[in-house]
């Protein structure tokens, strides 16, 4: 079975096409073959969201994973996100969920809030 993608990794936006053996055309530079073969593979991706905040001024507070996790847990971990209610003070790079769901990846705060 073939698999027709857009590149991601450049601003080039190679049309890809890989197959179930890994062999990848239409890219026009190493960085395609190992972004499809990932894709293919293992696929991740950051996941940027909001966490409630116990505060009467700041309601939402921005996070992010520290790395890239995979994509079949986006949903899980969206829902451990939402469990999720913070105090401040916060600052920016504070993990809030270390190792959440056993992906390796950290939860961290995108920005500060004072009390």
């Amino acid at each position: 079975m073939k698999k027709r993608m857009t590149c991601i990794v450049c601003p080039v936006g190679c049309q890809l096409t890989i197959d179930d053996a890994h062999n990848v055309s239409g890219n026009r530079c190493k960085r395609g073959i190992a972004y499809a073969i990932e894709e293919m593979t293992n696929p991740t991706r950051m996941l940027t969201s909001t966490v409630r905040v116990d505060s009467s001024v700041t309601r939402r507070l921005s996070v992010k994973t520290s790395k890239p996790i995979p994509k079949a847990l986006l949903f899980a971990v969206m829902d451990e996100i939402n469990q999720l209610s913070v105090k401040t003070p916060v600052q920016v790079g504070d993990i809030l969920i270390k190792n959440v769901l056993d992906t390796g990846s950290d939860l961290v705060a995108t920005r500060s809030l004072k009390d």
